[in-house]
């Protein structure tokens, strides 16, 4: 057997297009208990990684100035959703240099252009 029969990748119609530097709003299913919920993770993707079941992009979000990343599974059934809010204007592919600043040095360029 192949890895491709092993594992049907069906691409999840509510994630968005998106790259490095790009503001999303990622929705990740929580269960706590007997309840399940939405939780709303907001930041800018530094990273992303990989095609096939293995692939992953980081968000990093500053929460009272402390920098929080998280790394999400893109074919992972807790994704909910991927939205981007906004197209960010960078010329790398690895955002790593933000985890070294802060306030207005930590800012990307919005992308206007049509794409």
């Amino acid at each position: 057997m192949e890895a491709s029969e092993l594992v049907k990748l069906e691409p999840n119609p509510r994630i968005d297009n998106f790259t490095p530097g790009d503001t999303v709003r990622v929705g990740i299913r929580v269960t706590e208990g007997t309840r399940t919920r939405t939780q709303v993770f907001e930041g800018v993707v530094i990273r992303n990684r990989g095609s096939g079941p293995g692939a992953s992009f980081t968000v990093r979000r500053v929460s009272y100035e402390i920098g929080v990343e998280r790394t999400f599974l893109t074919h992972s059934p807790a994704v909910e959703y991927v939205e981007r809010t906004r197209r960010g204007l960078v010329k790398q592919a690895r955002l790593y240099y933000l985890r070294g600043r802060s306030g207005r040095g930590a800012r990307i360029k919005e992308d206007r252009r049509n794409r």
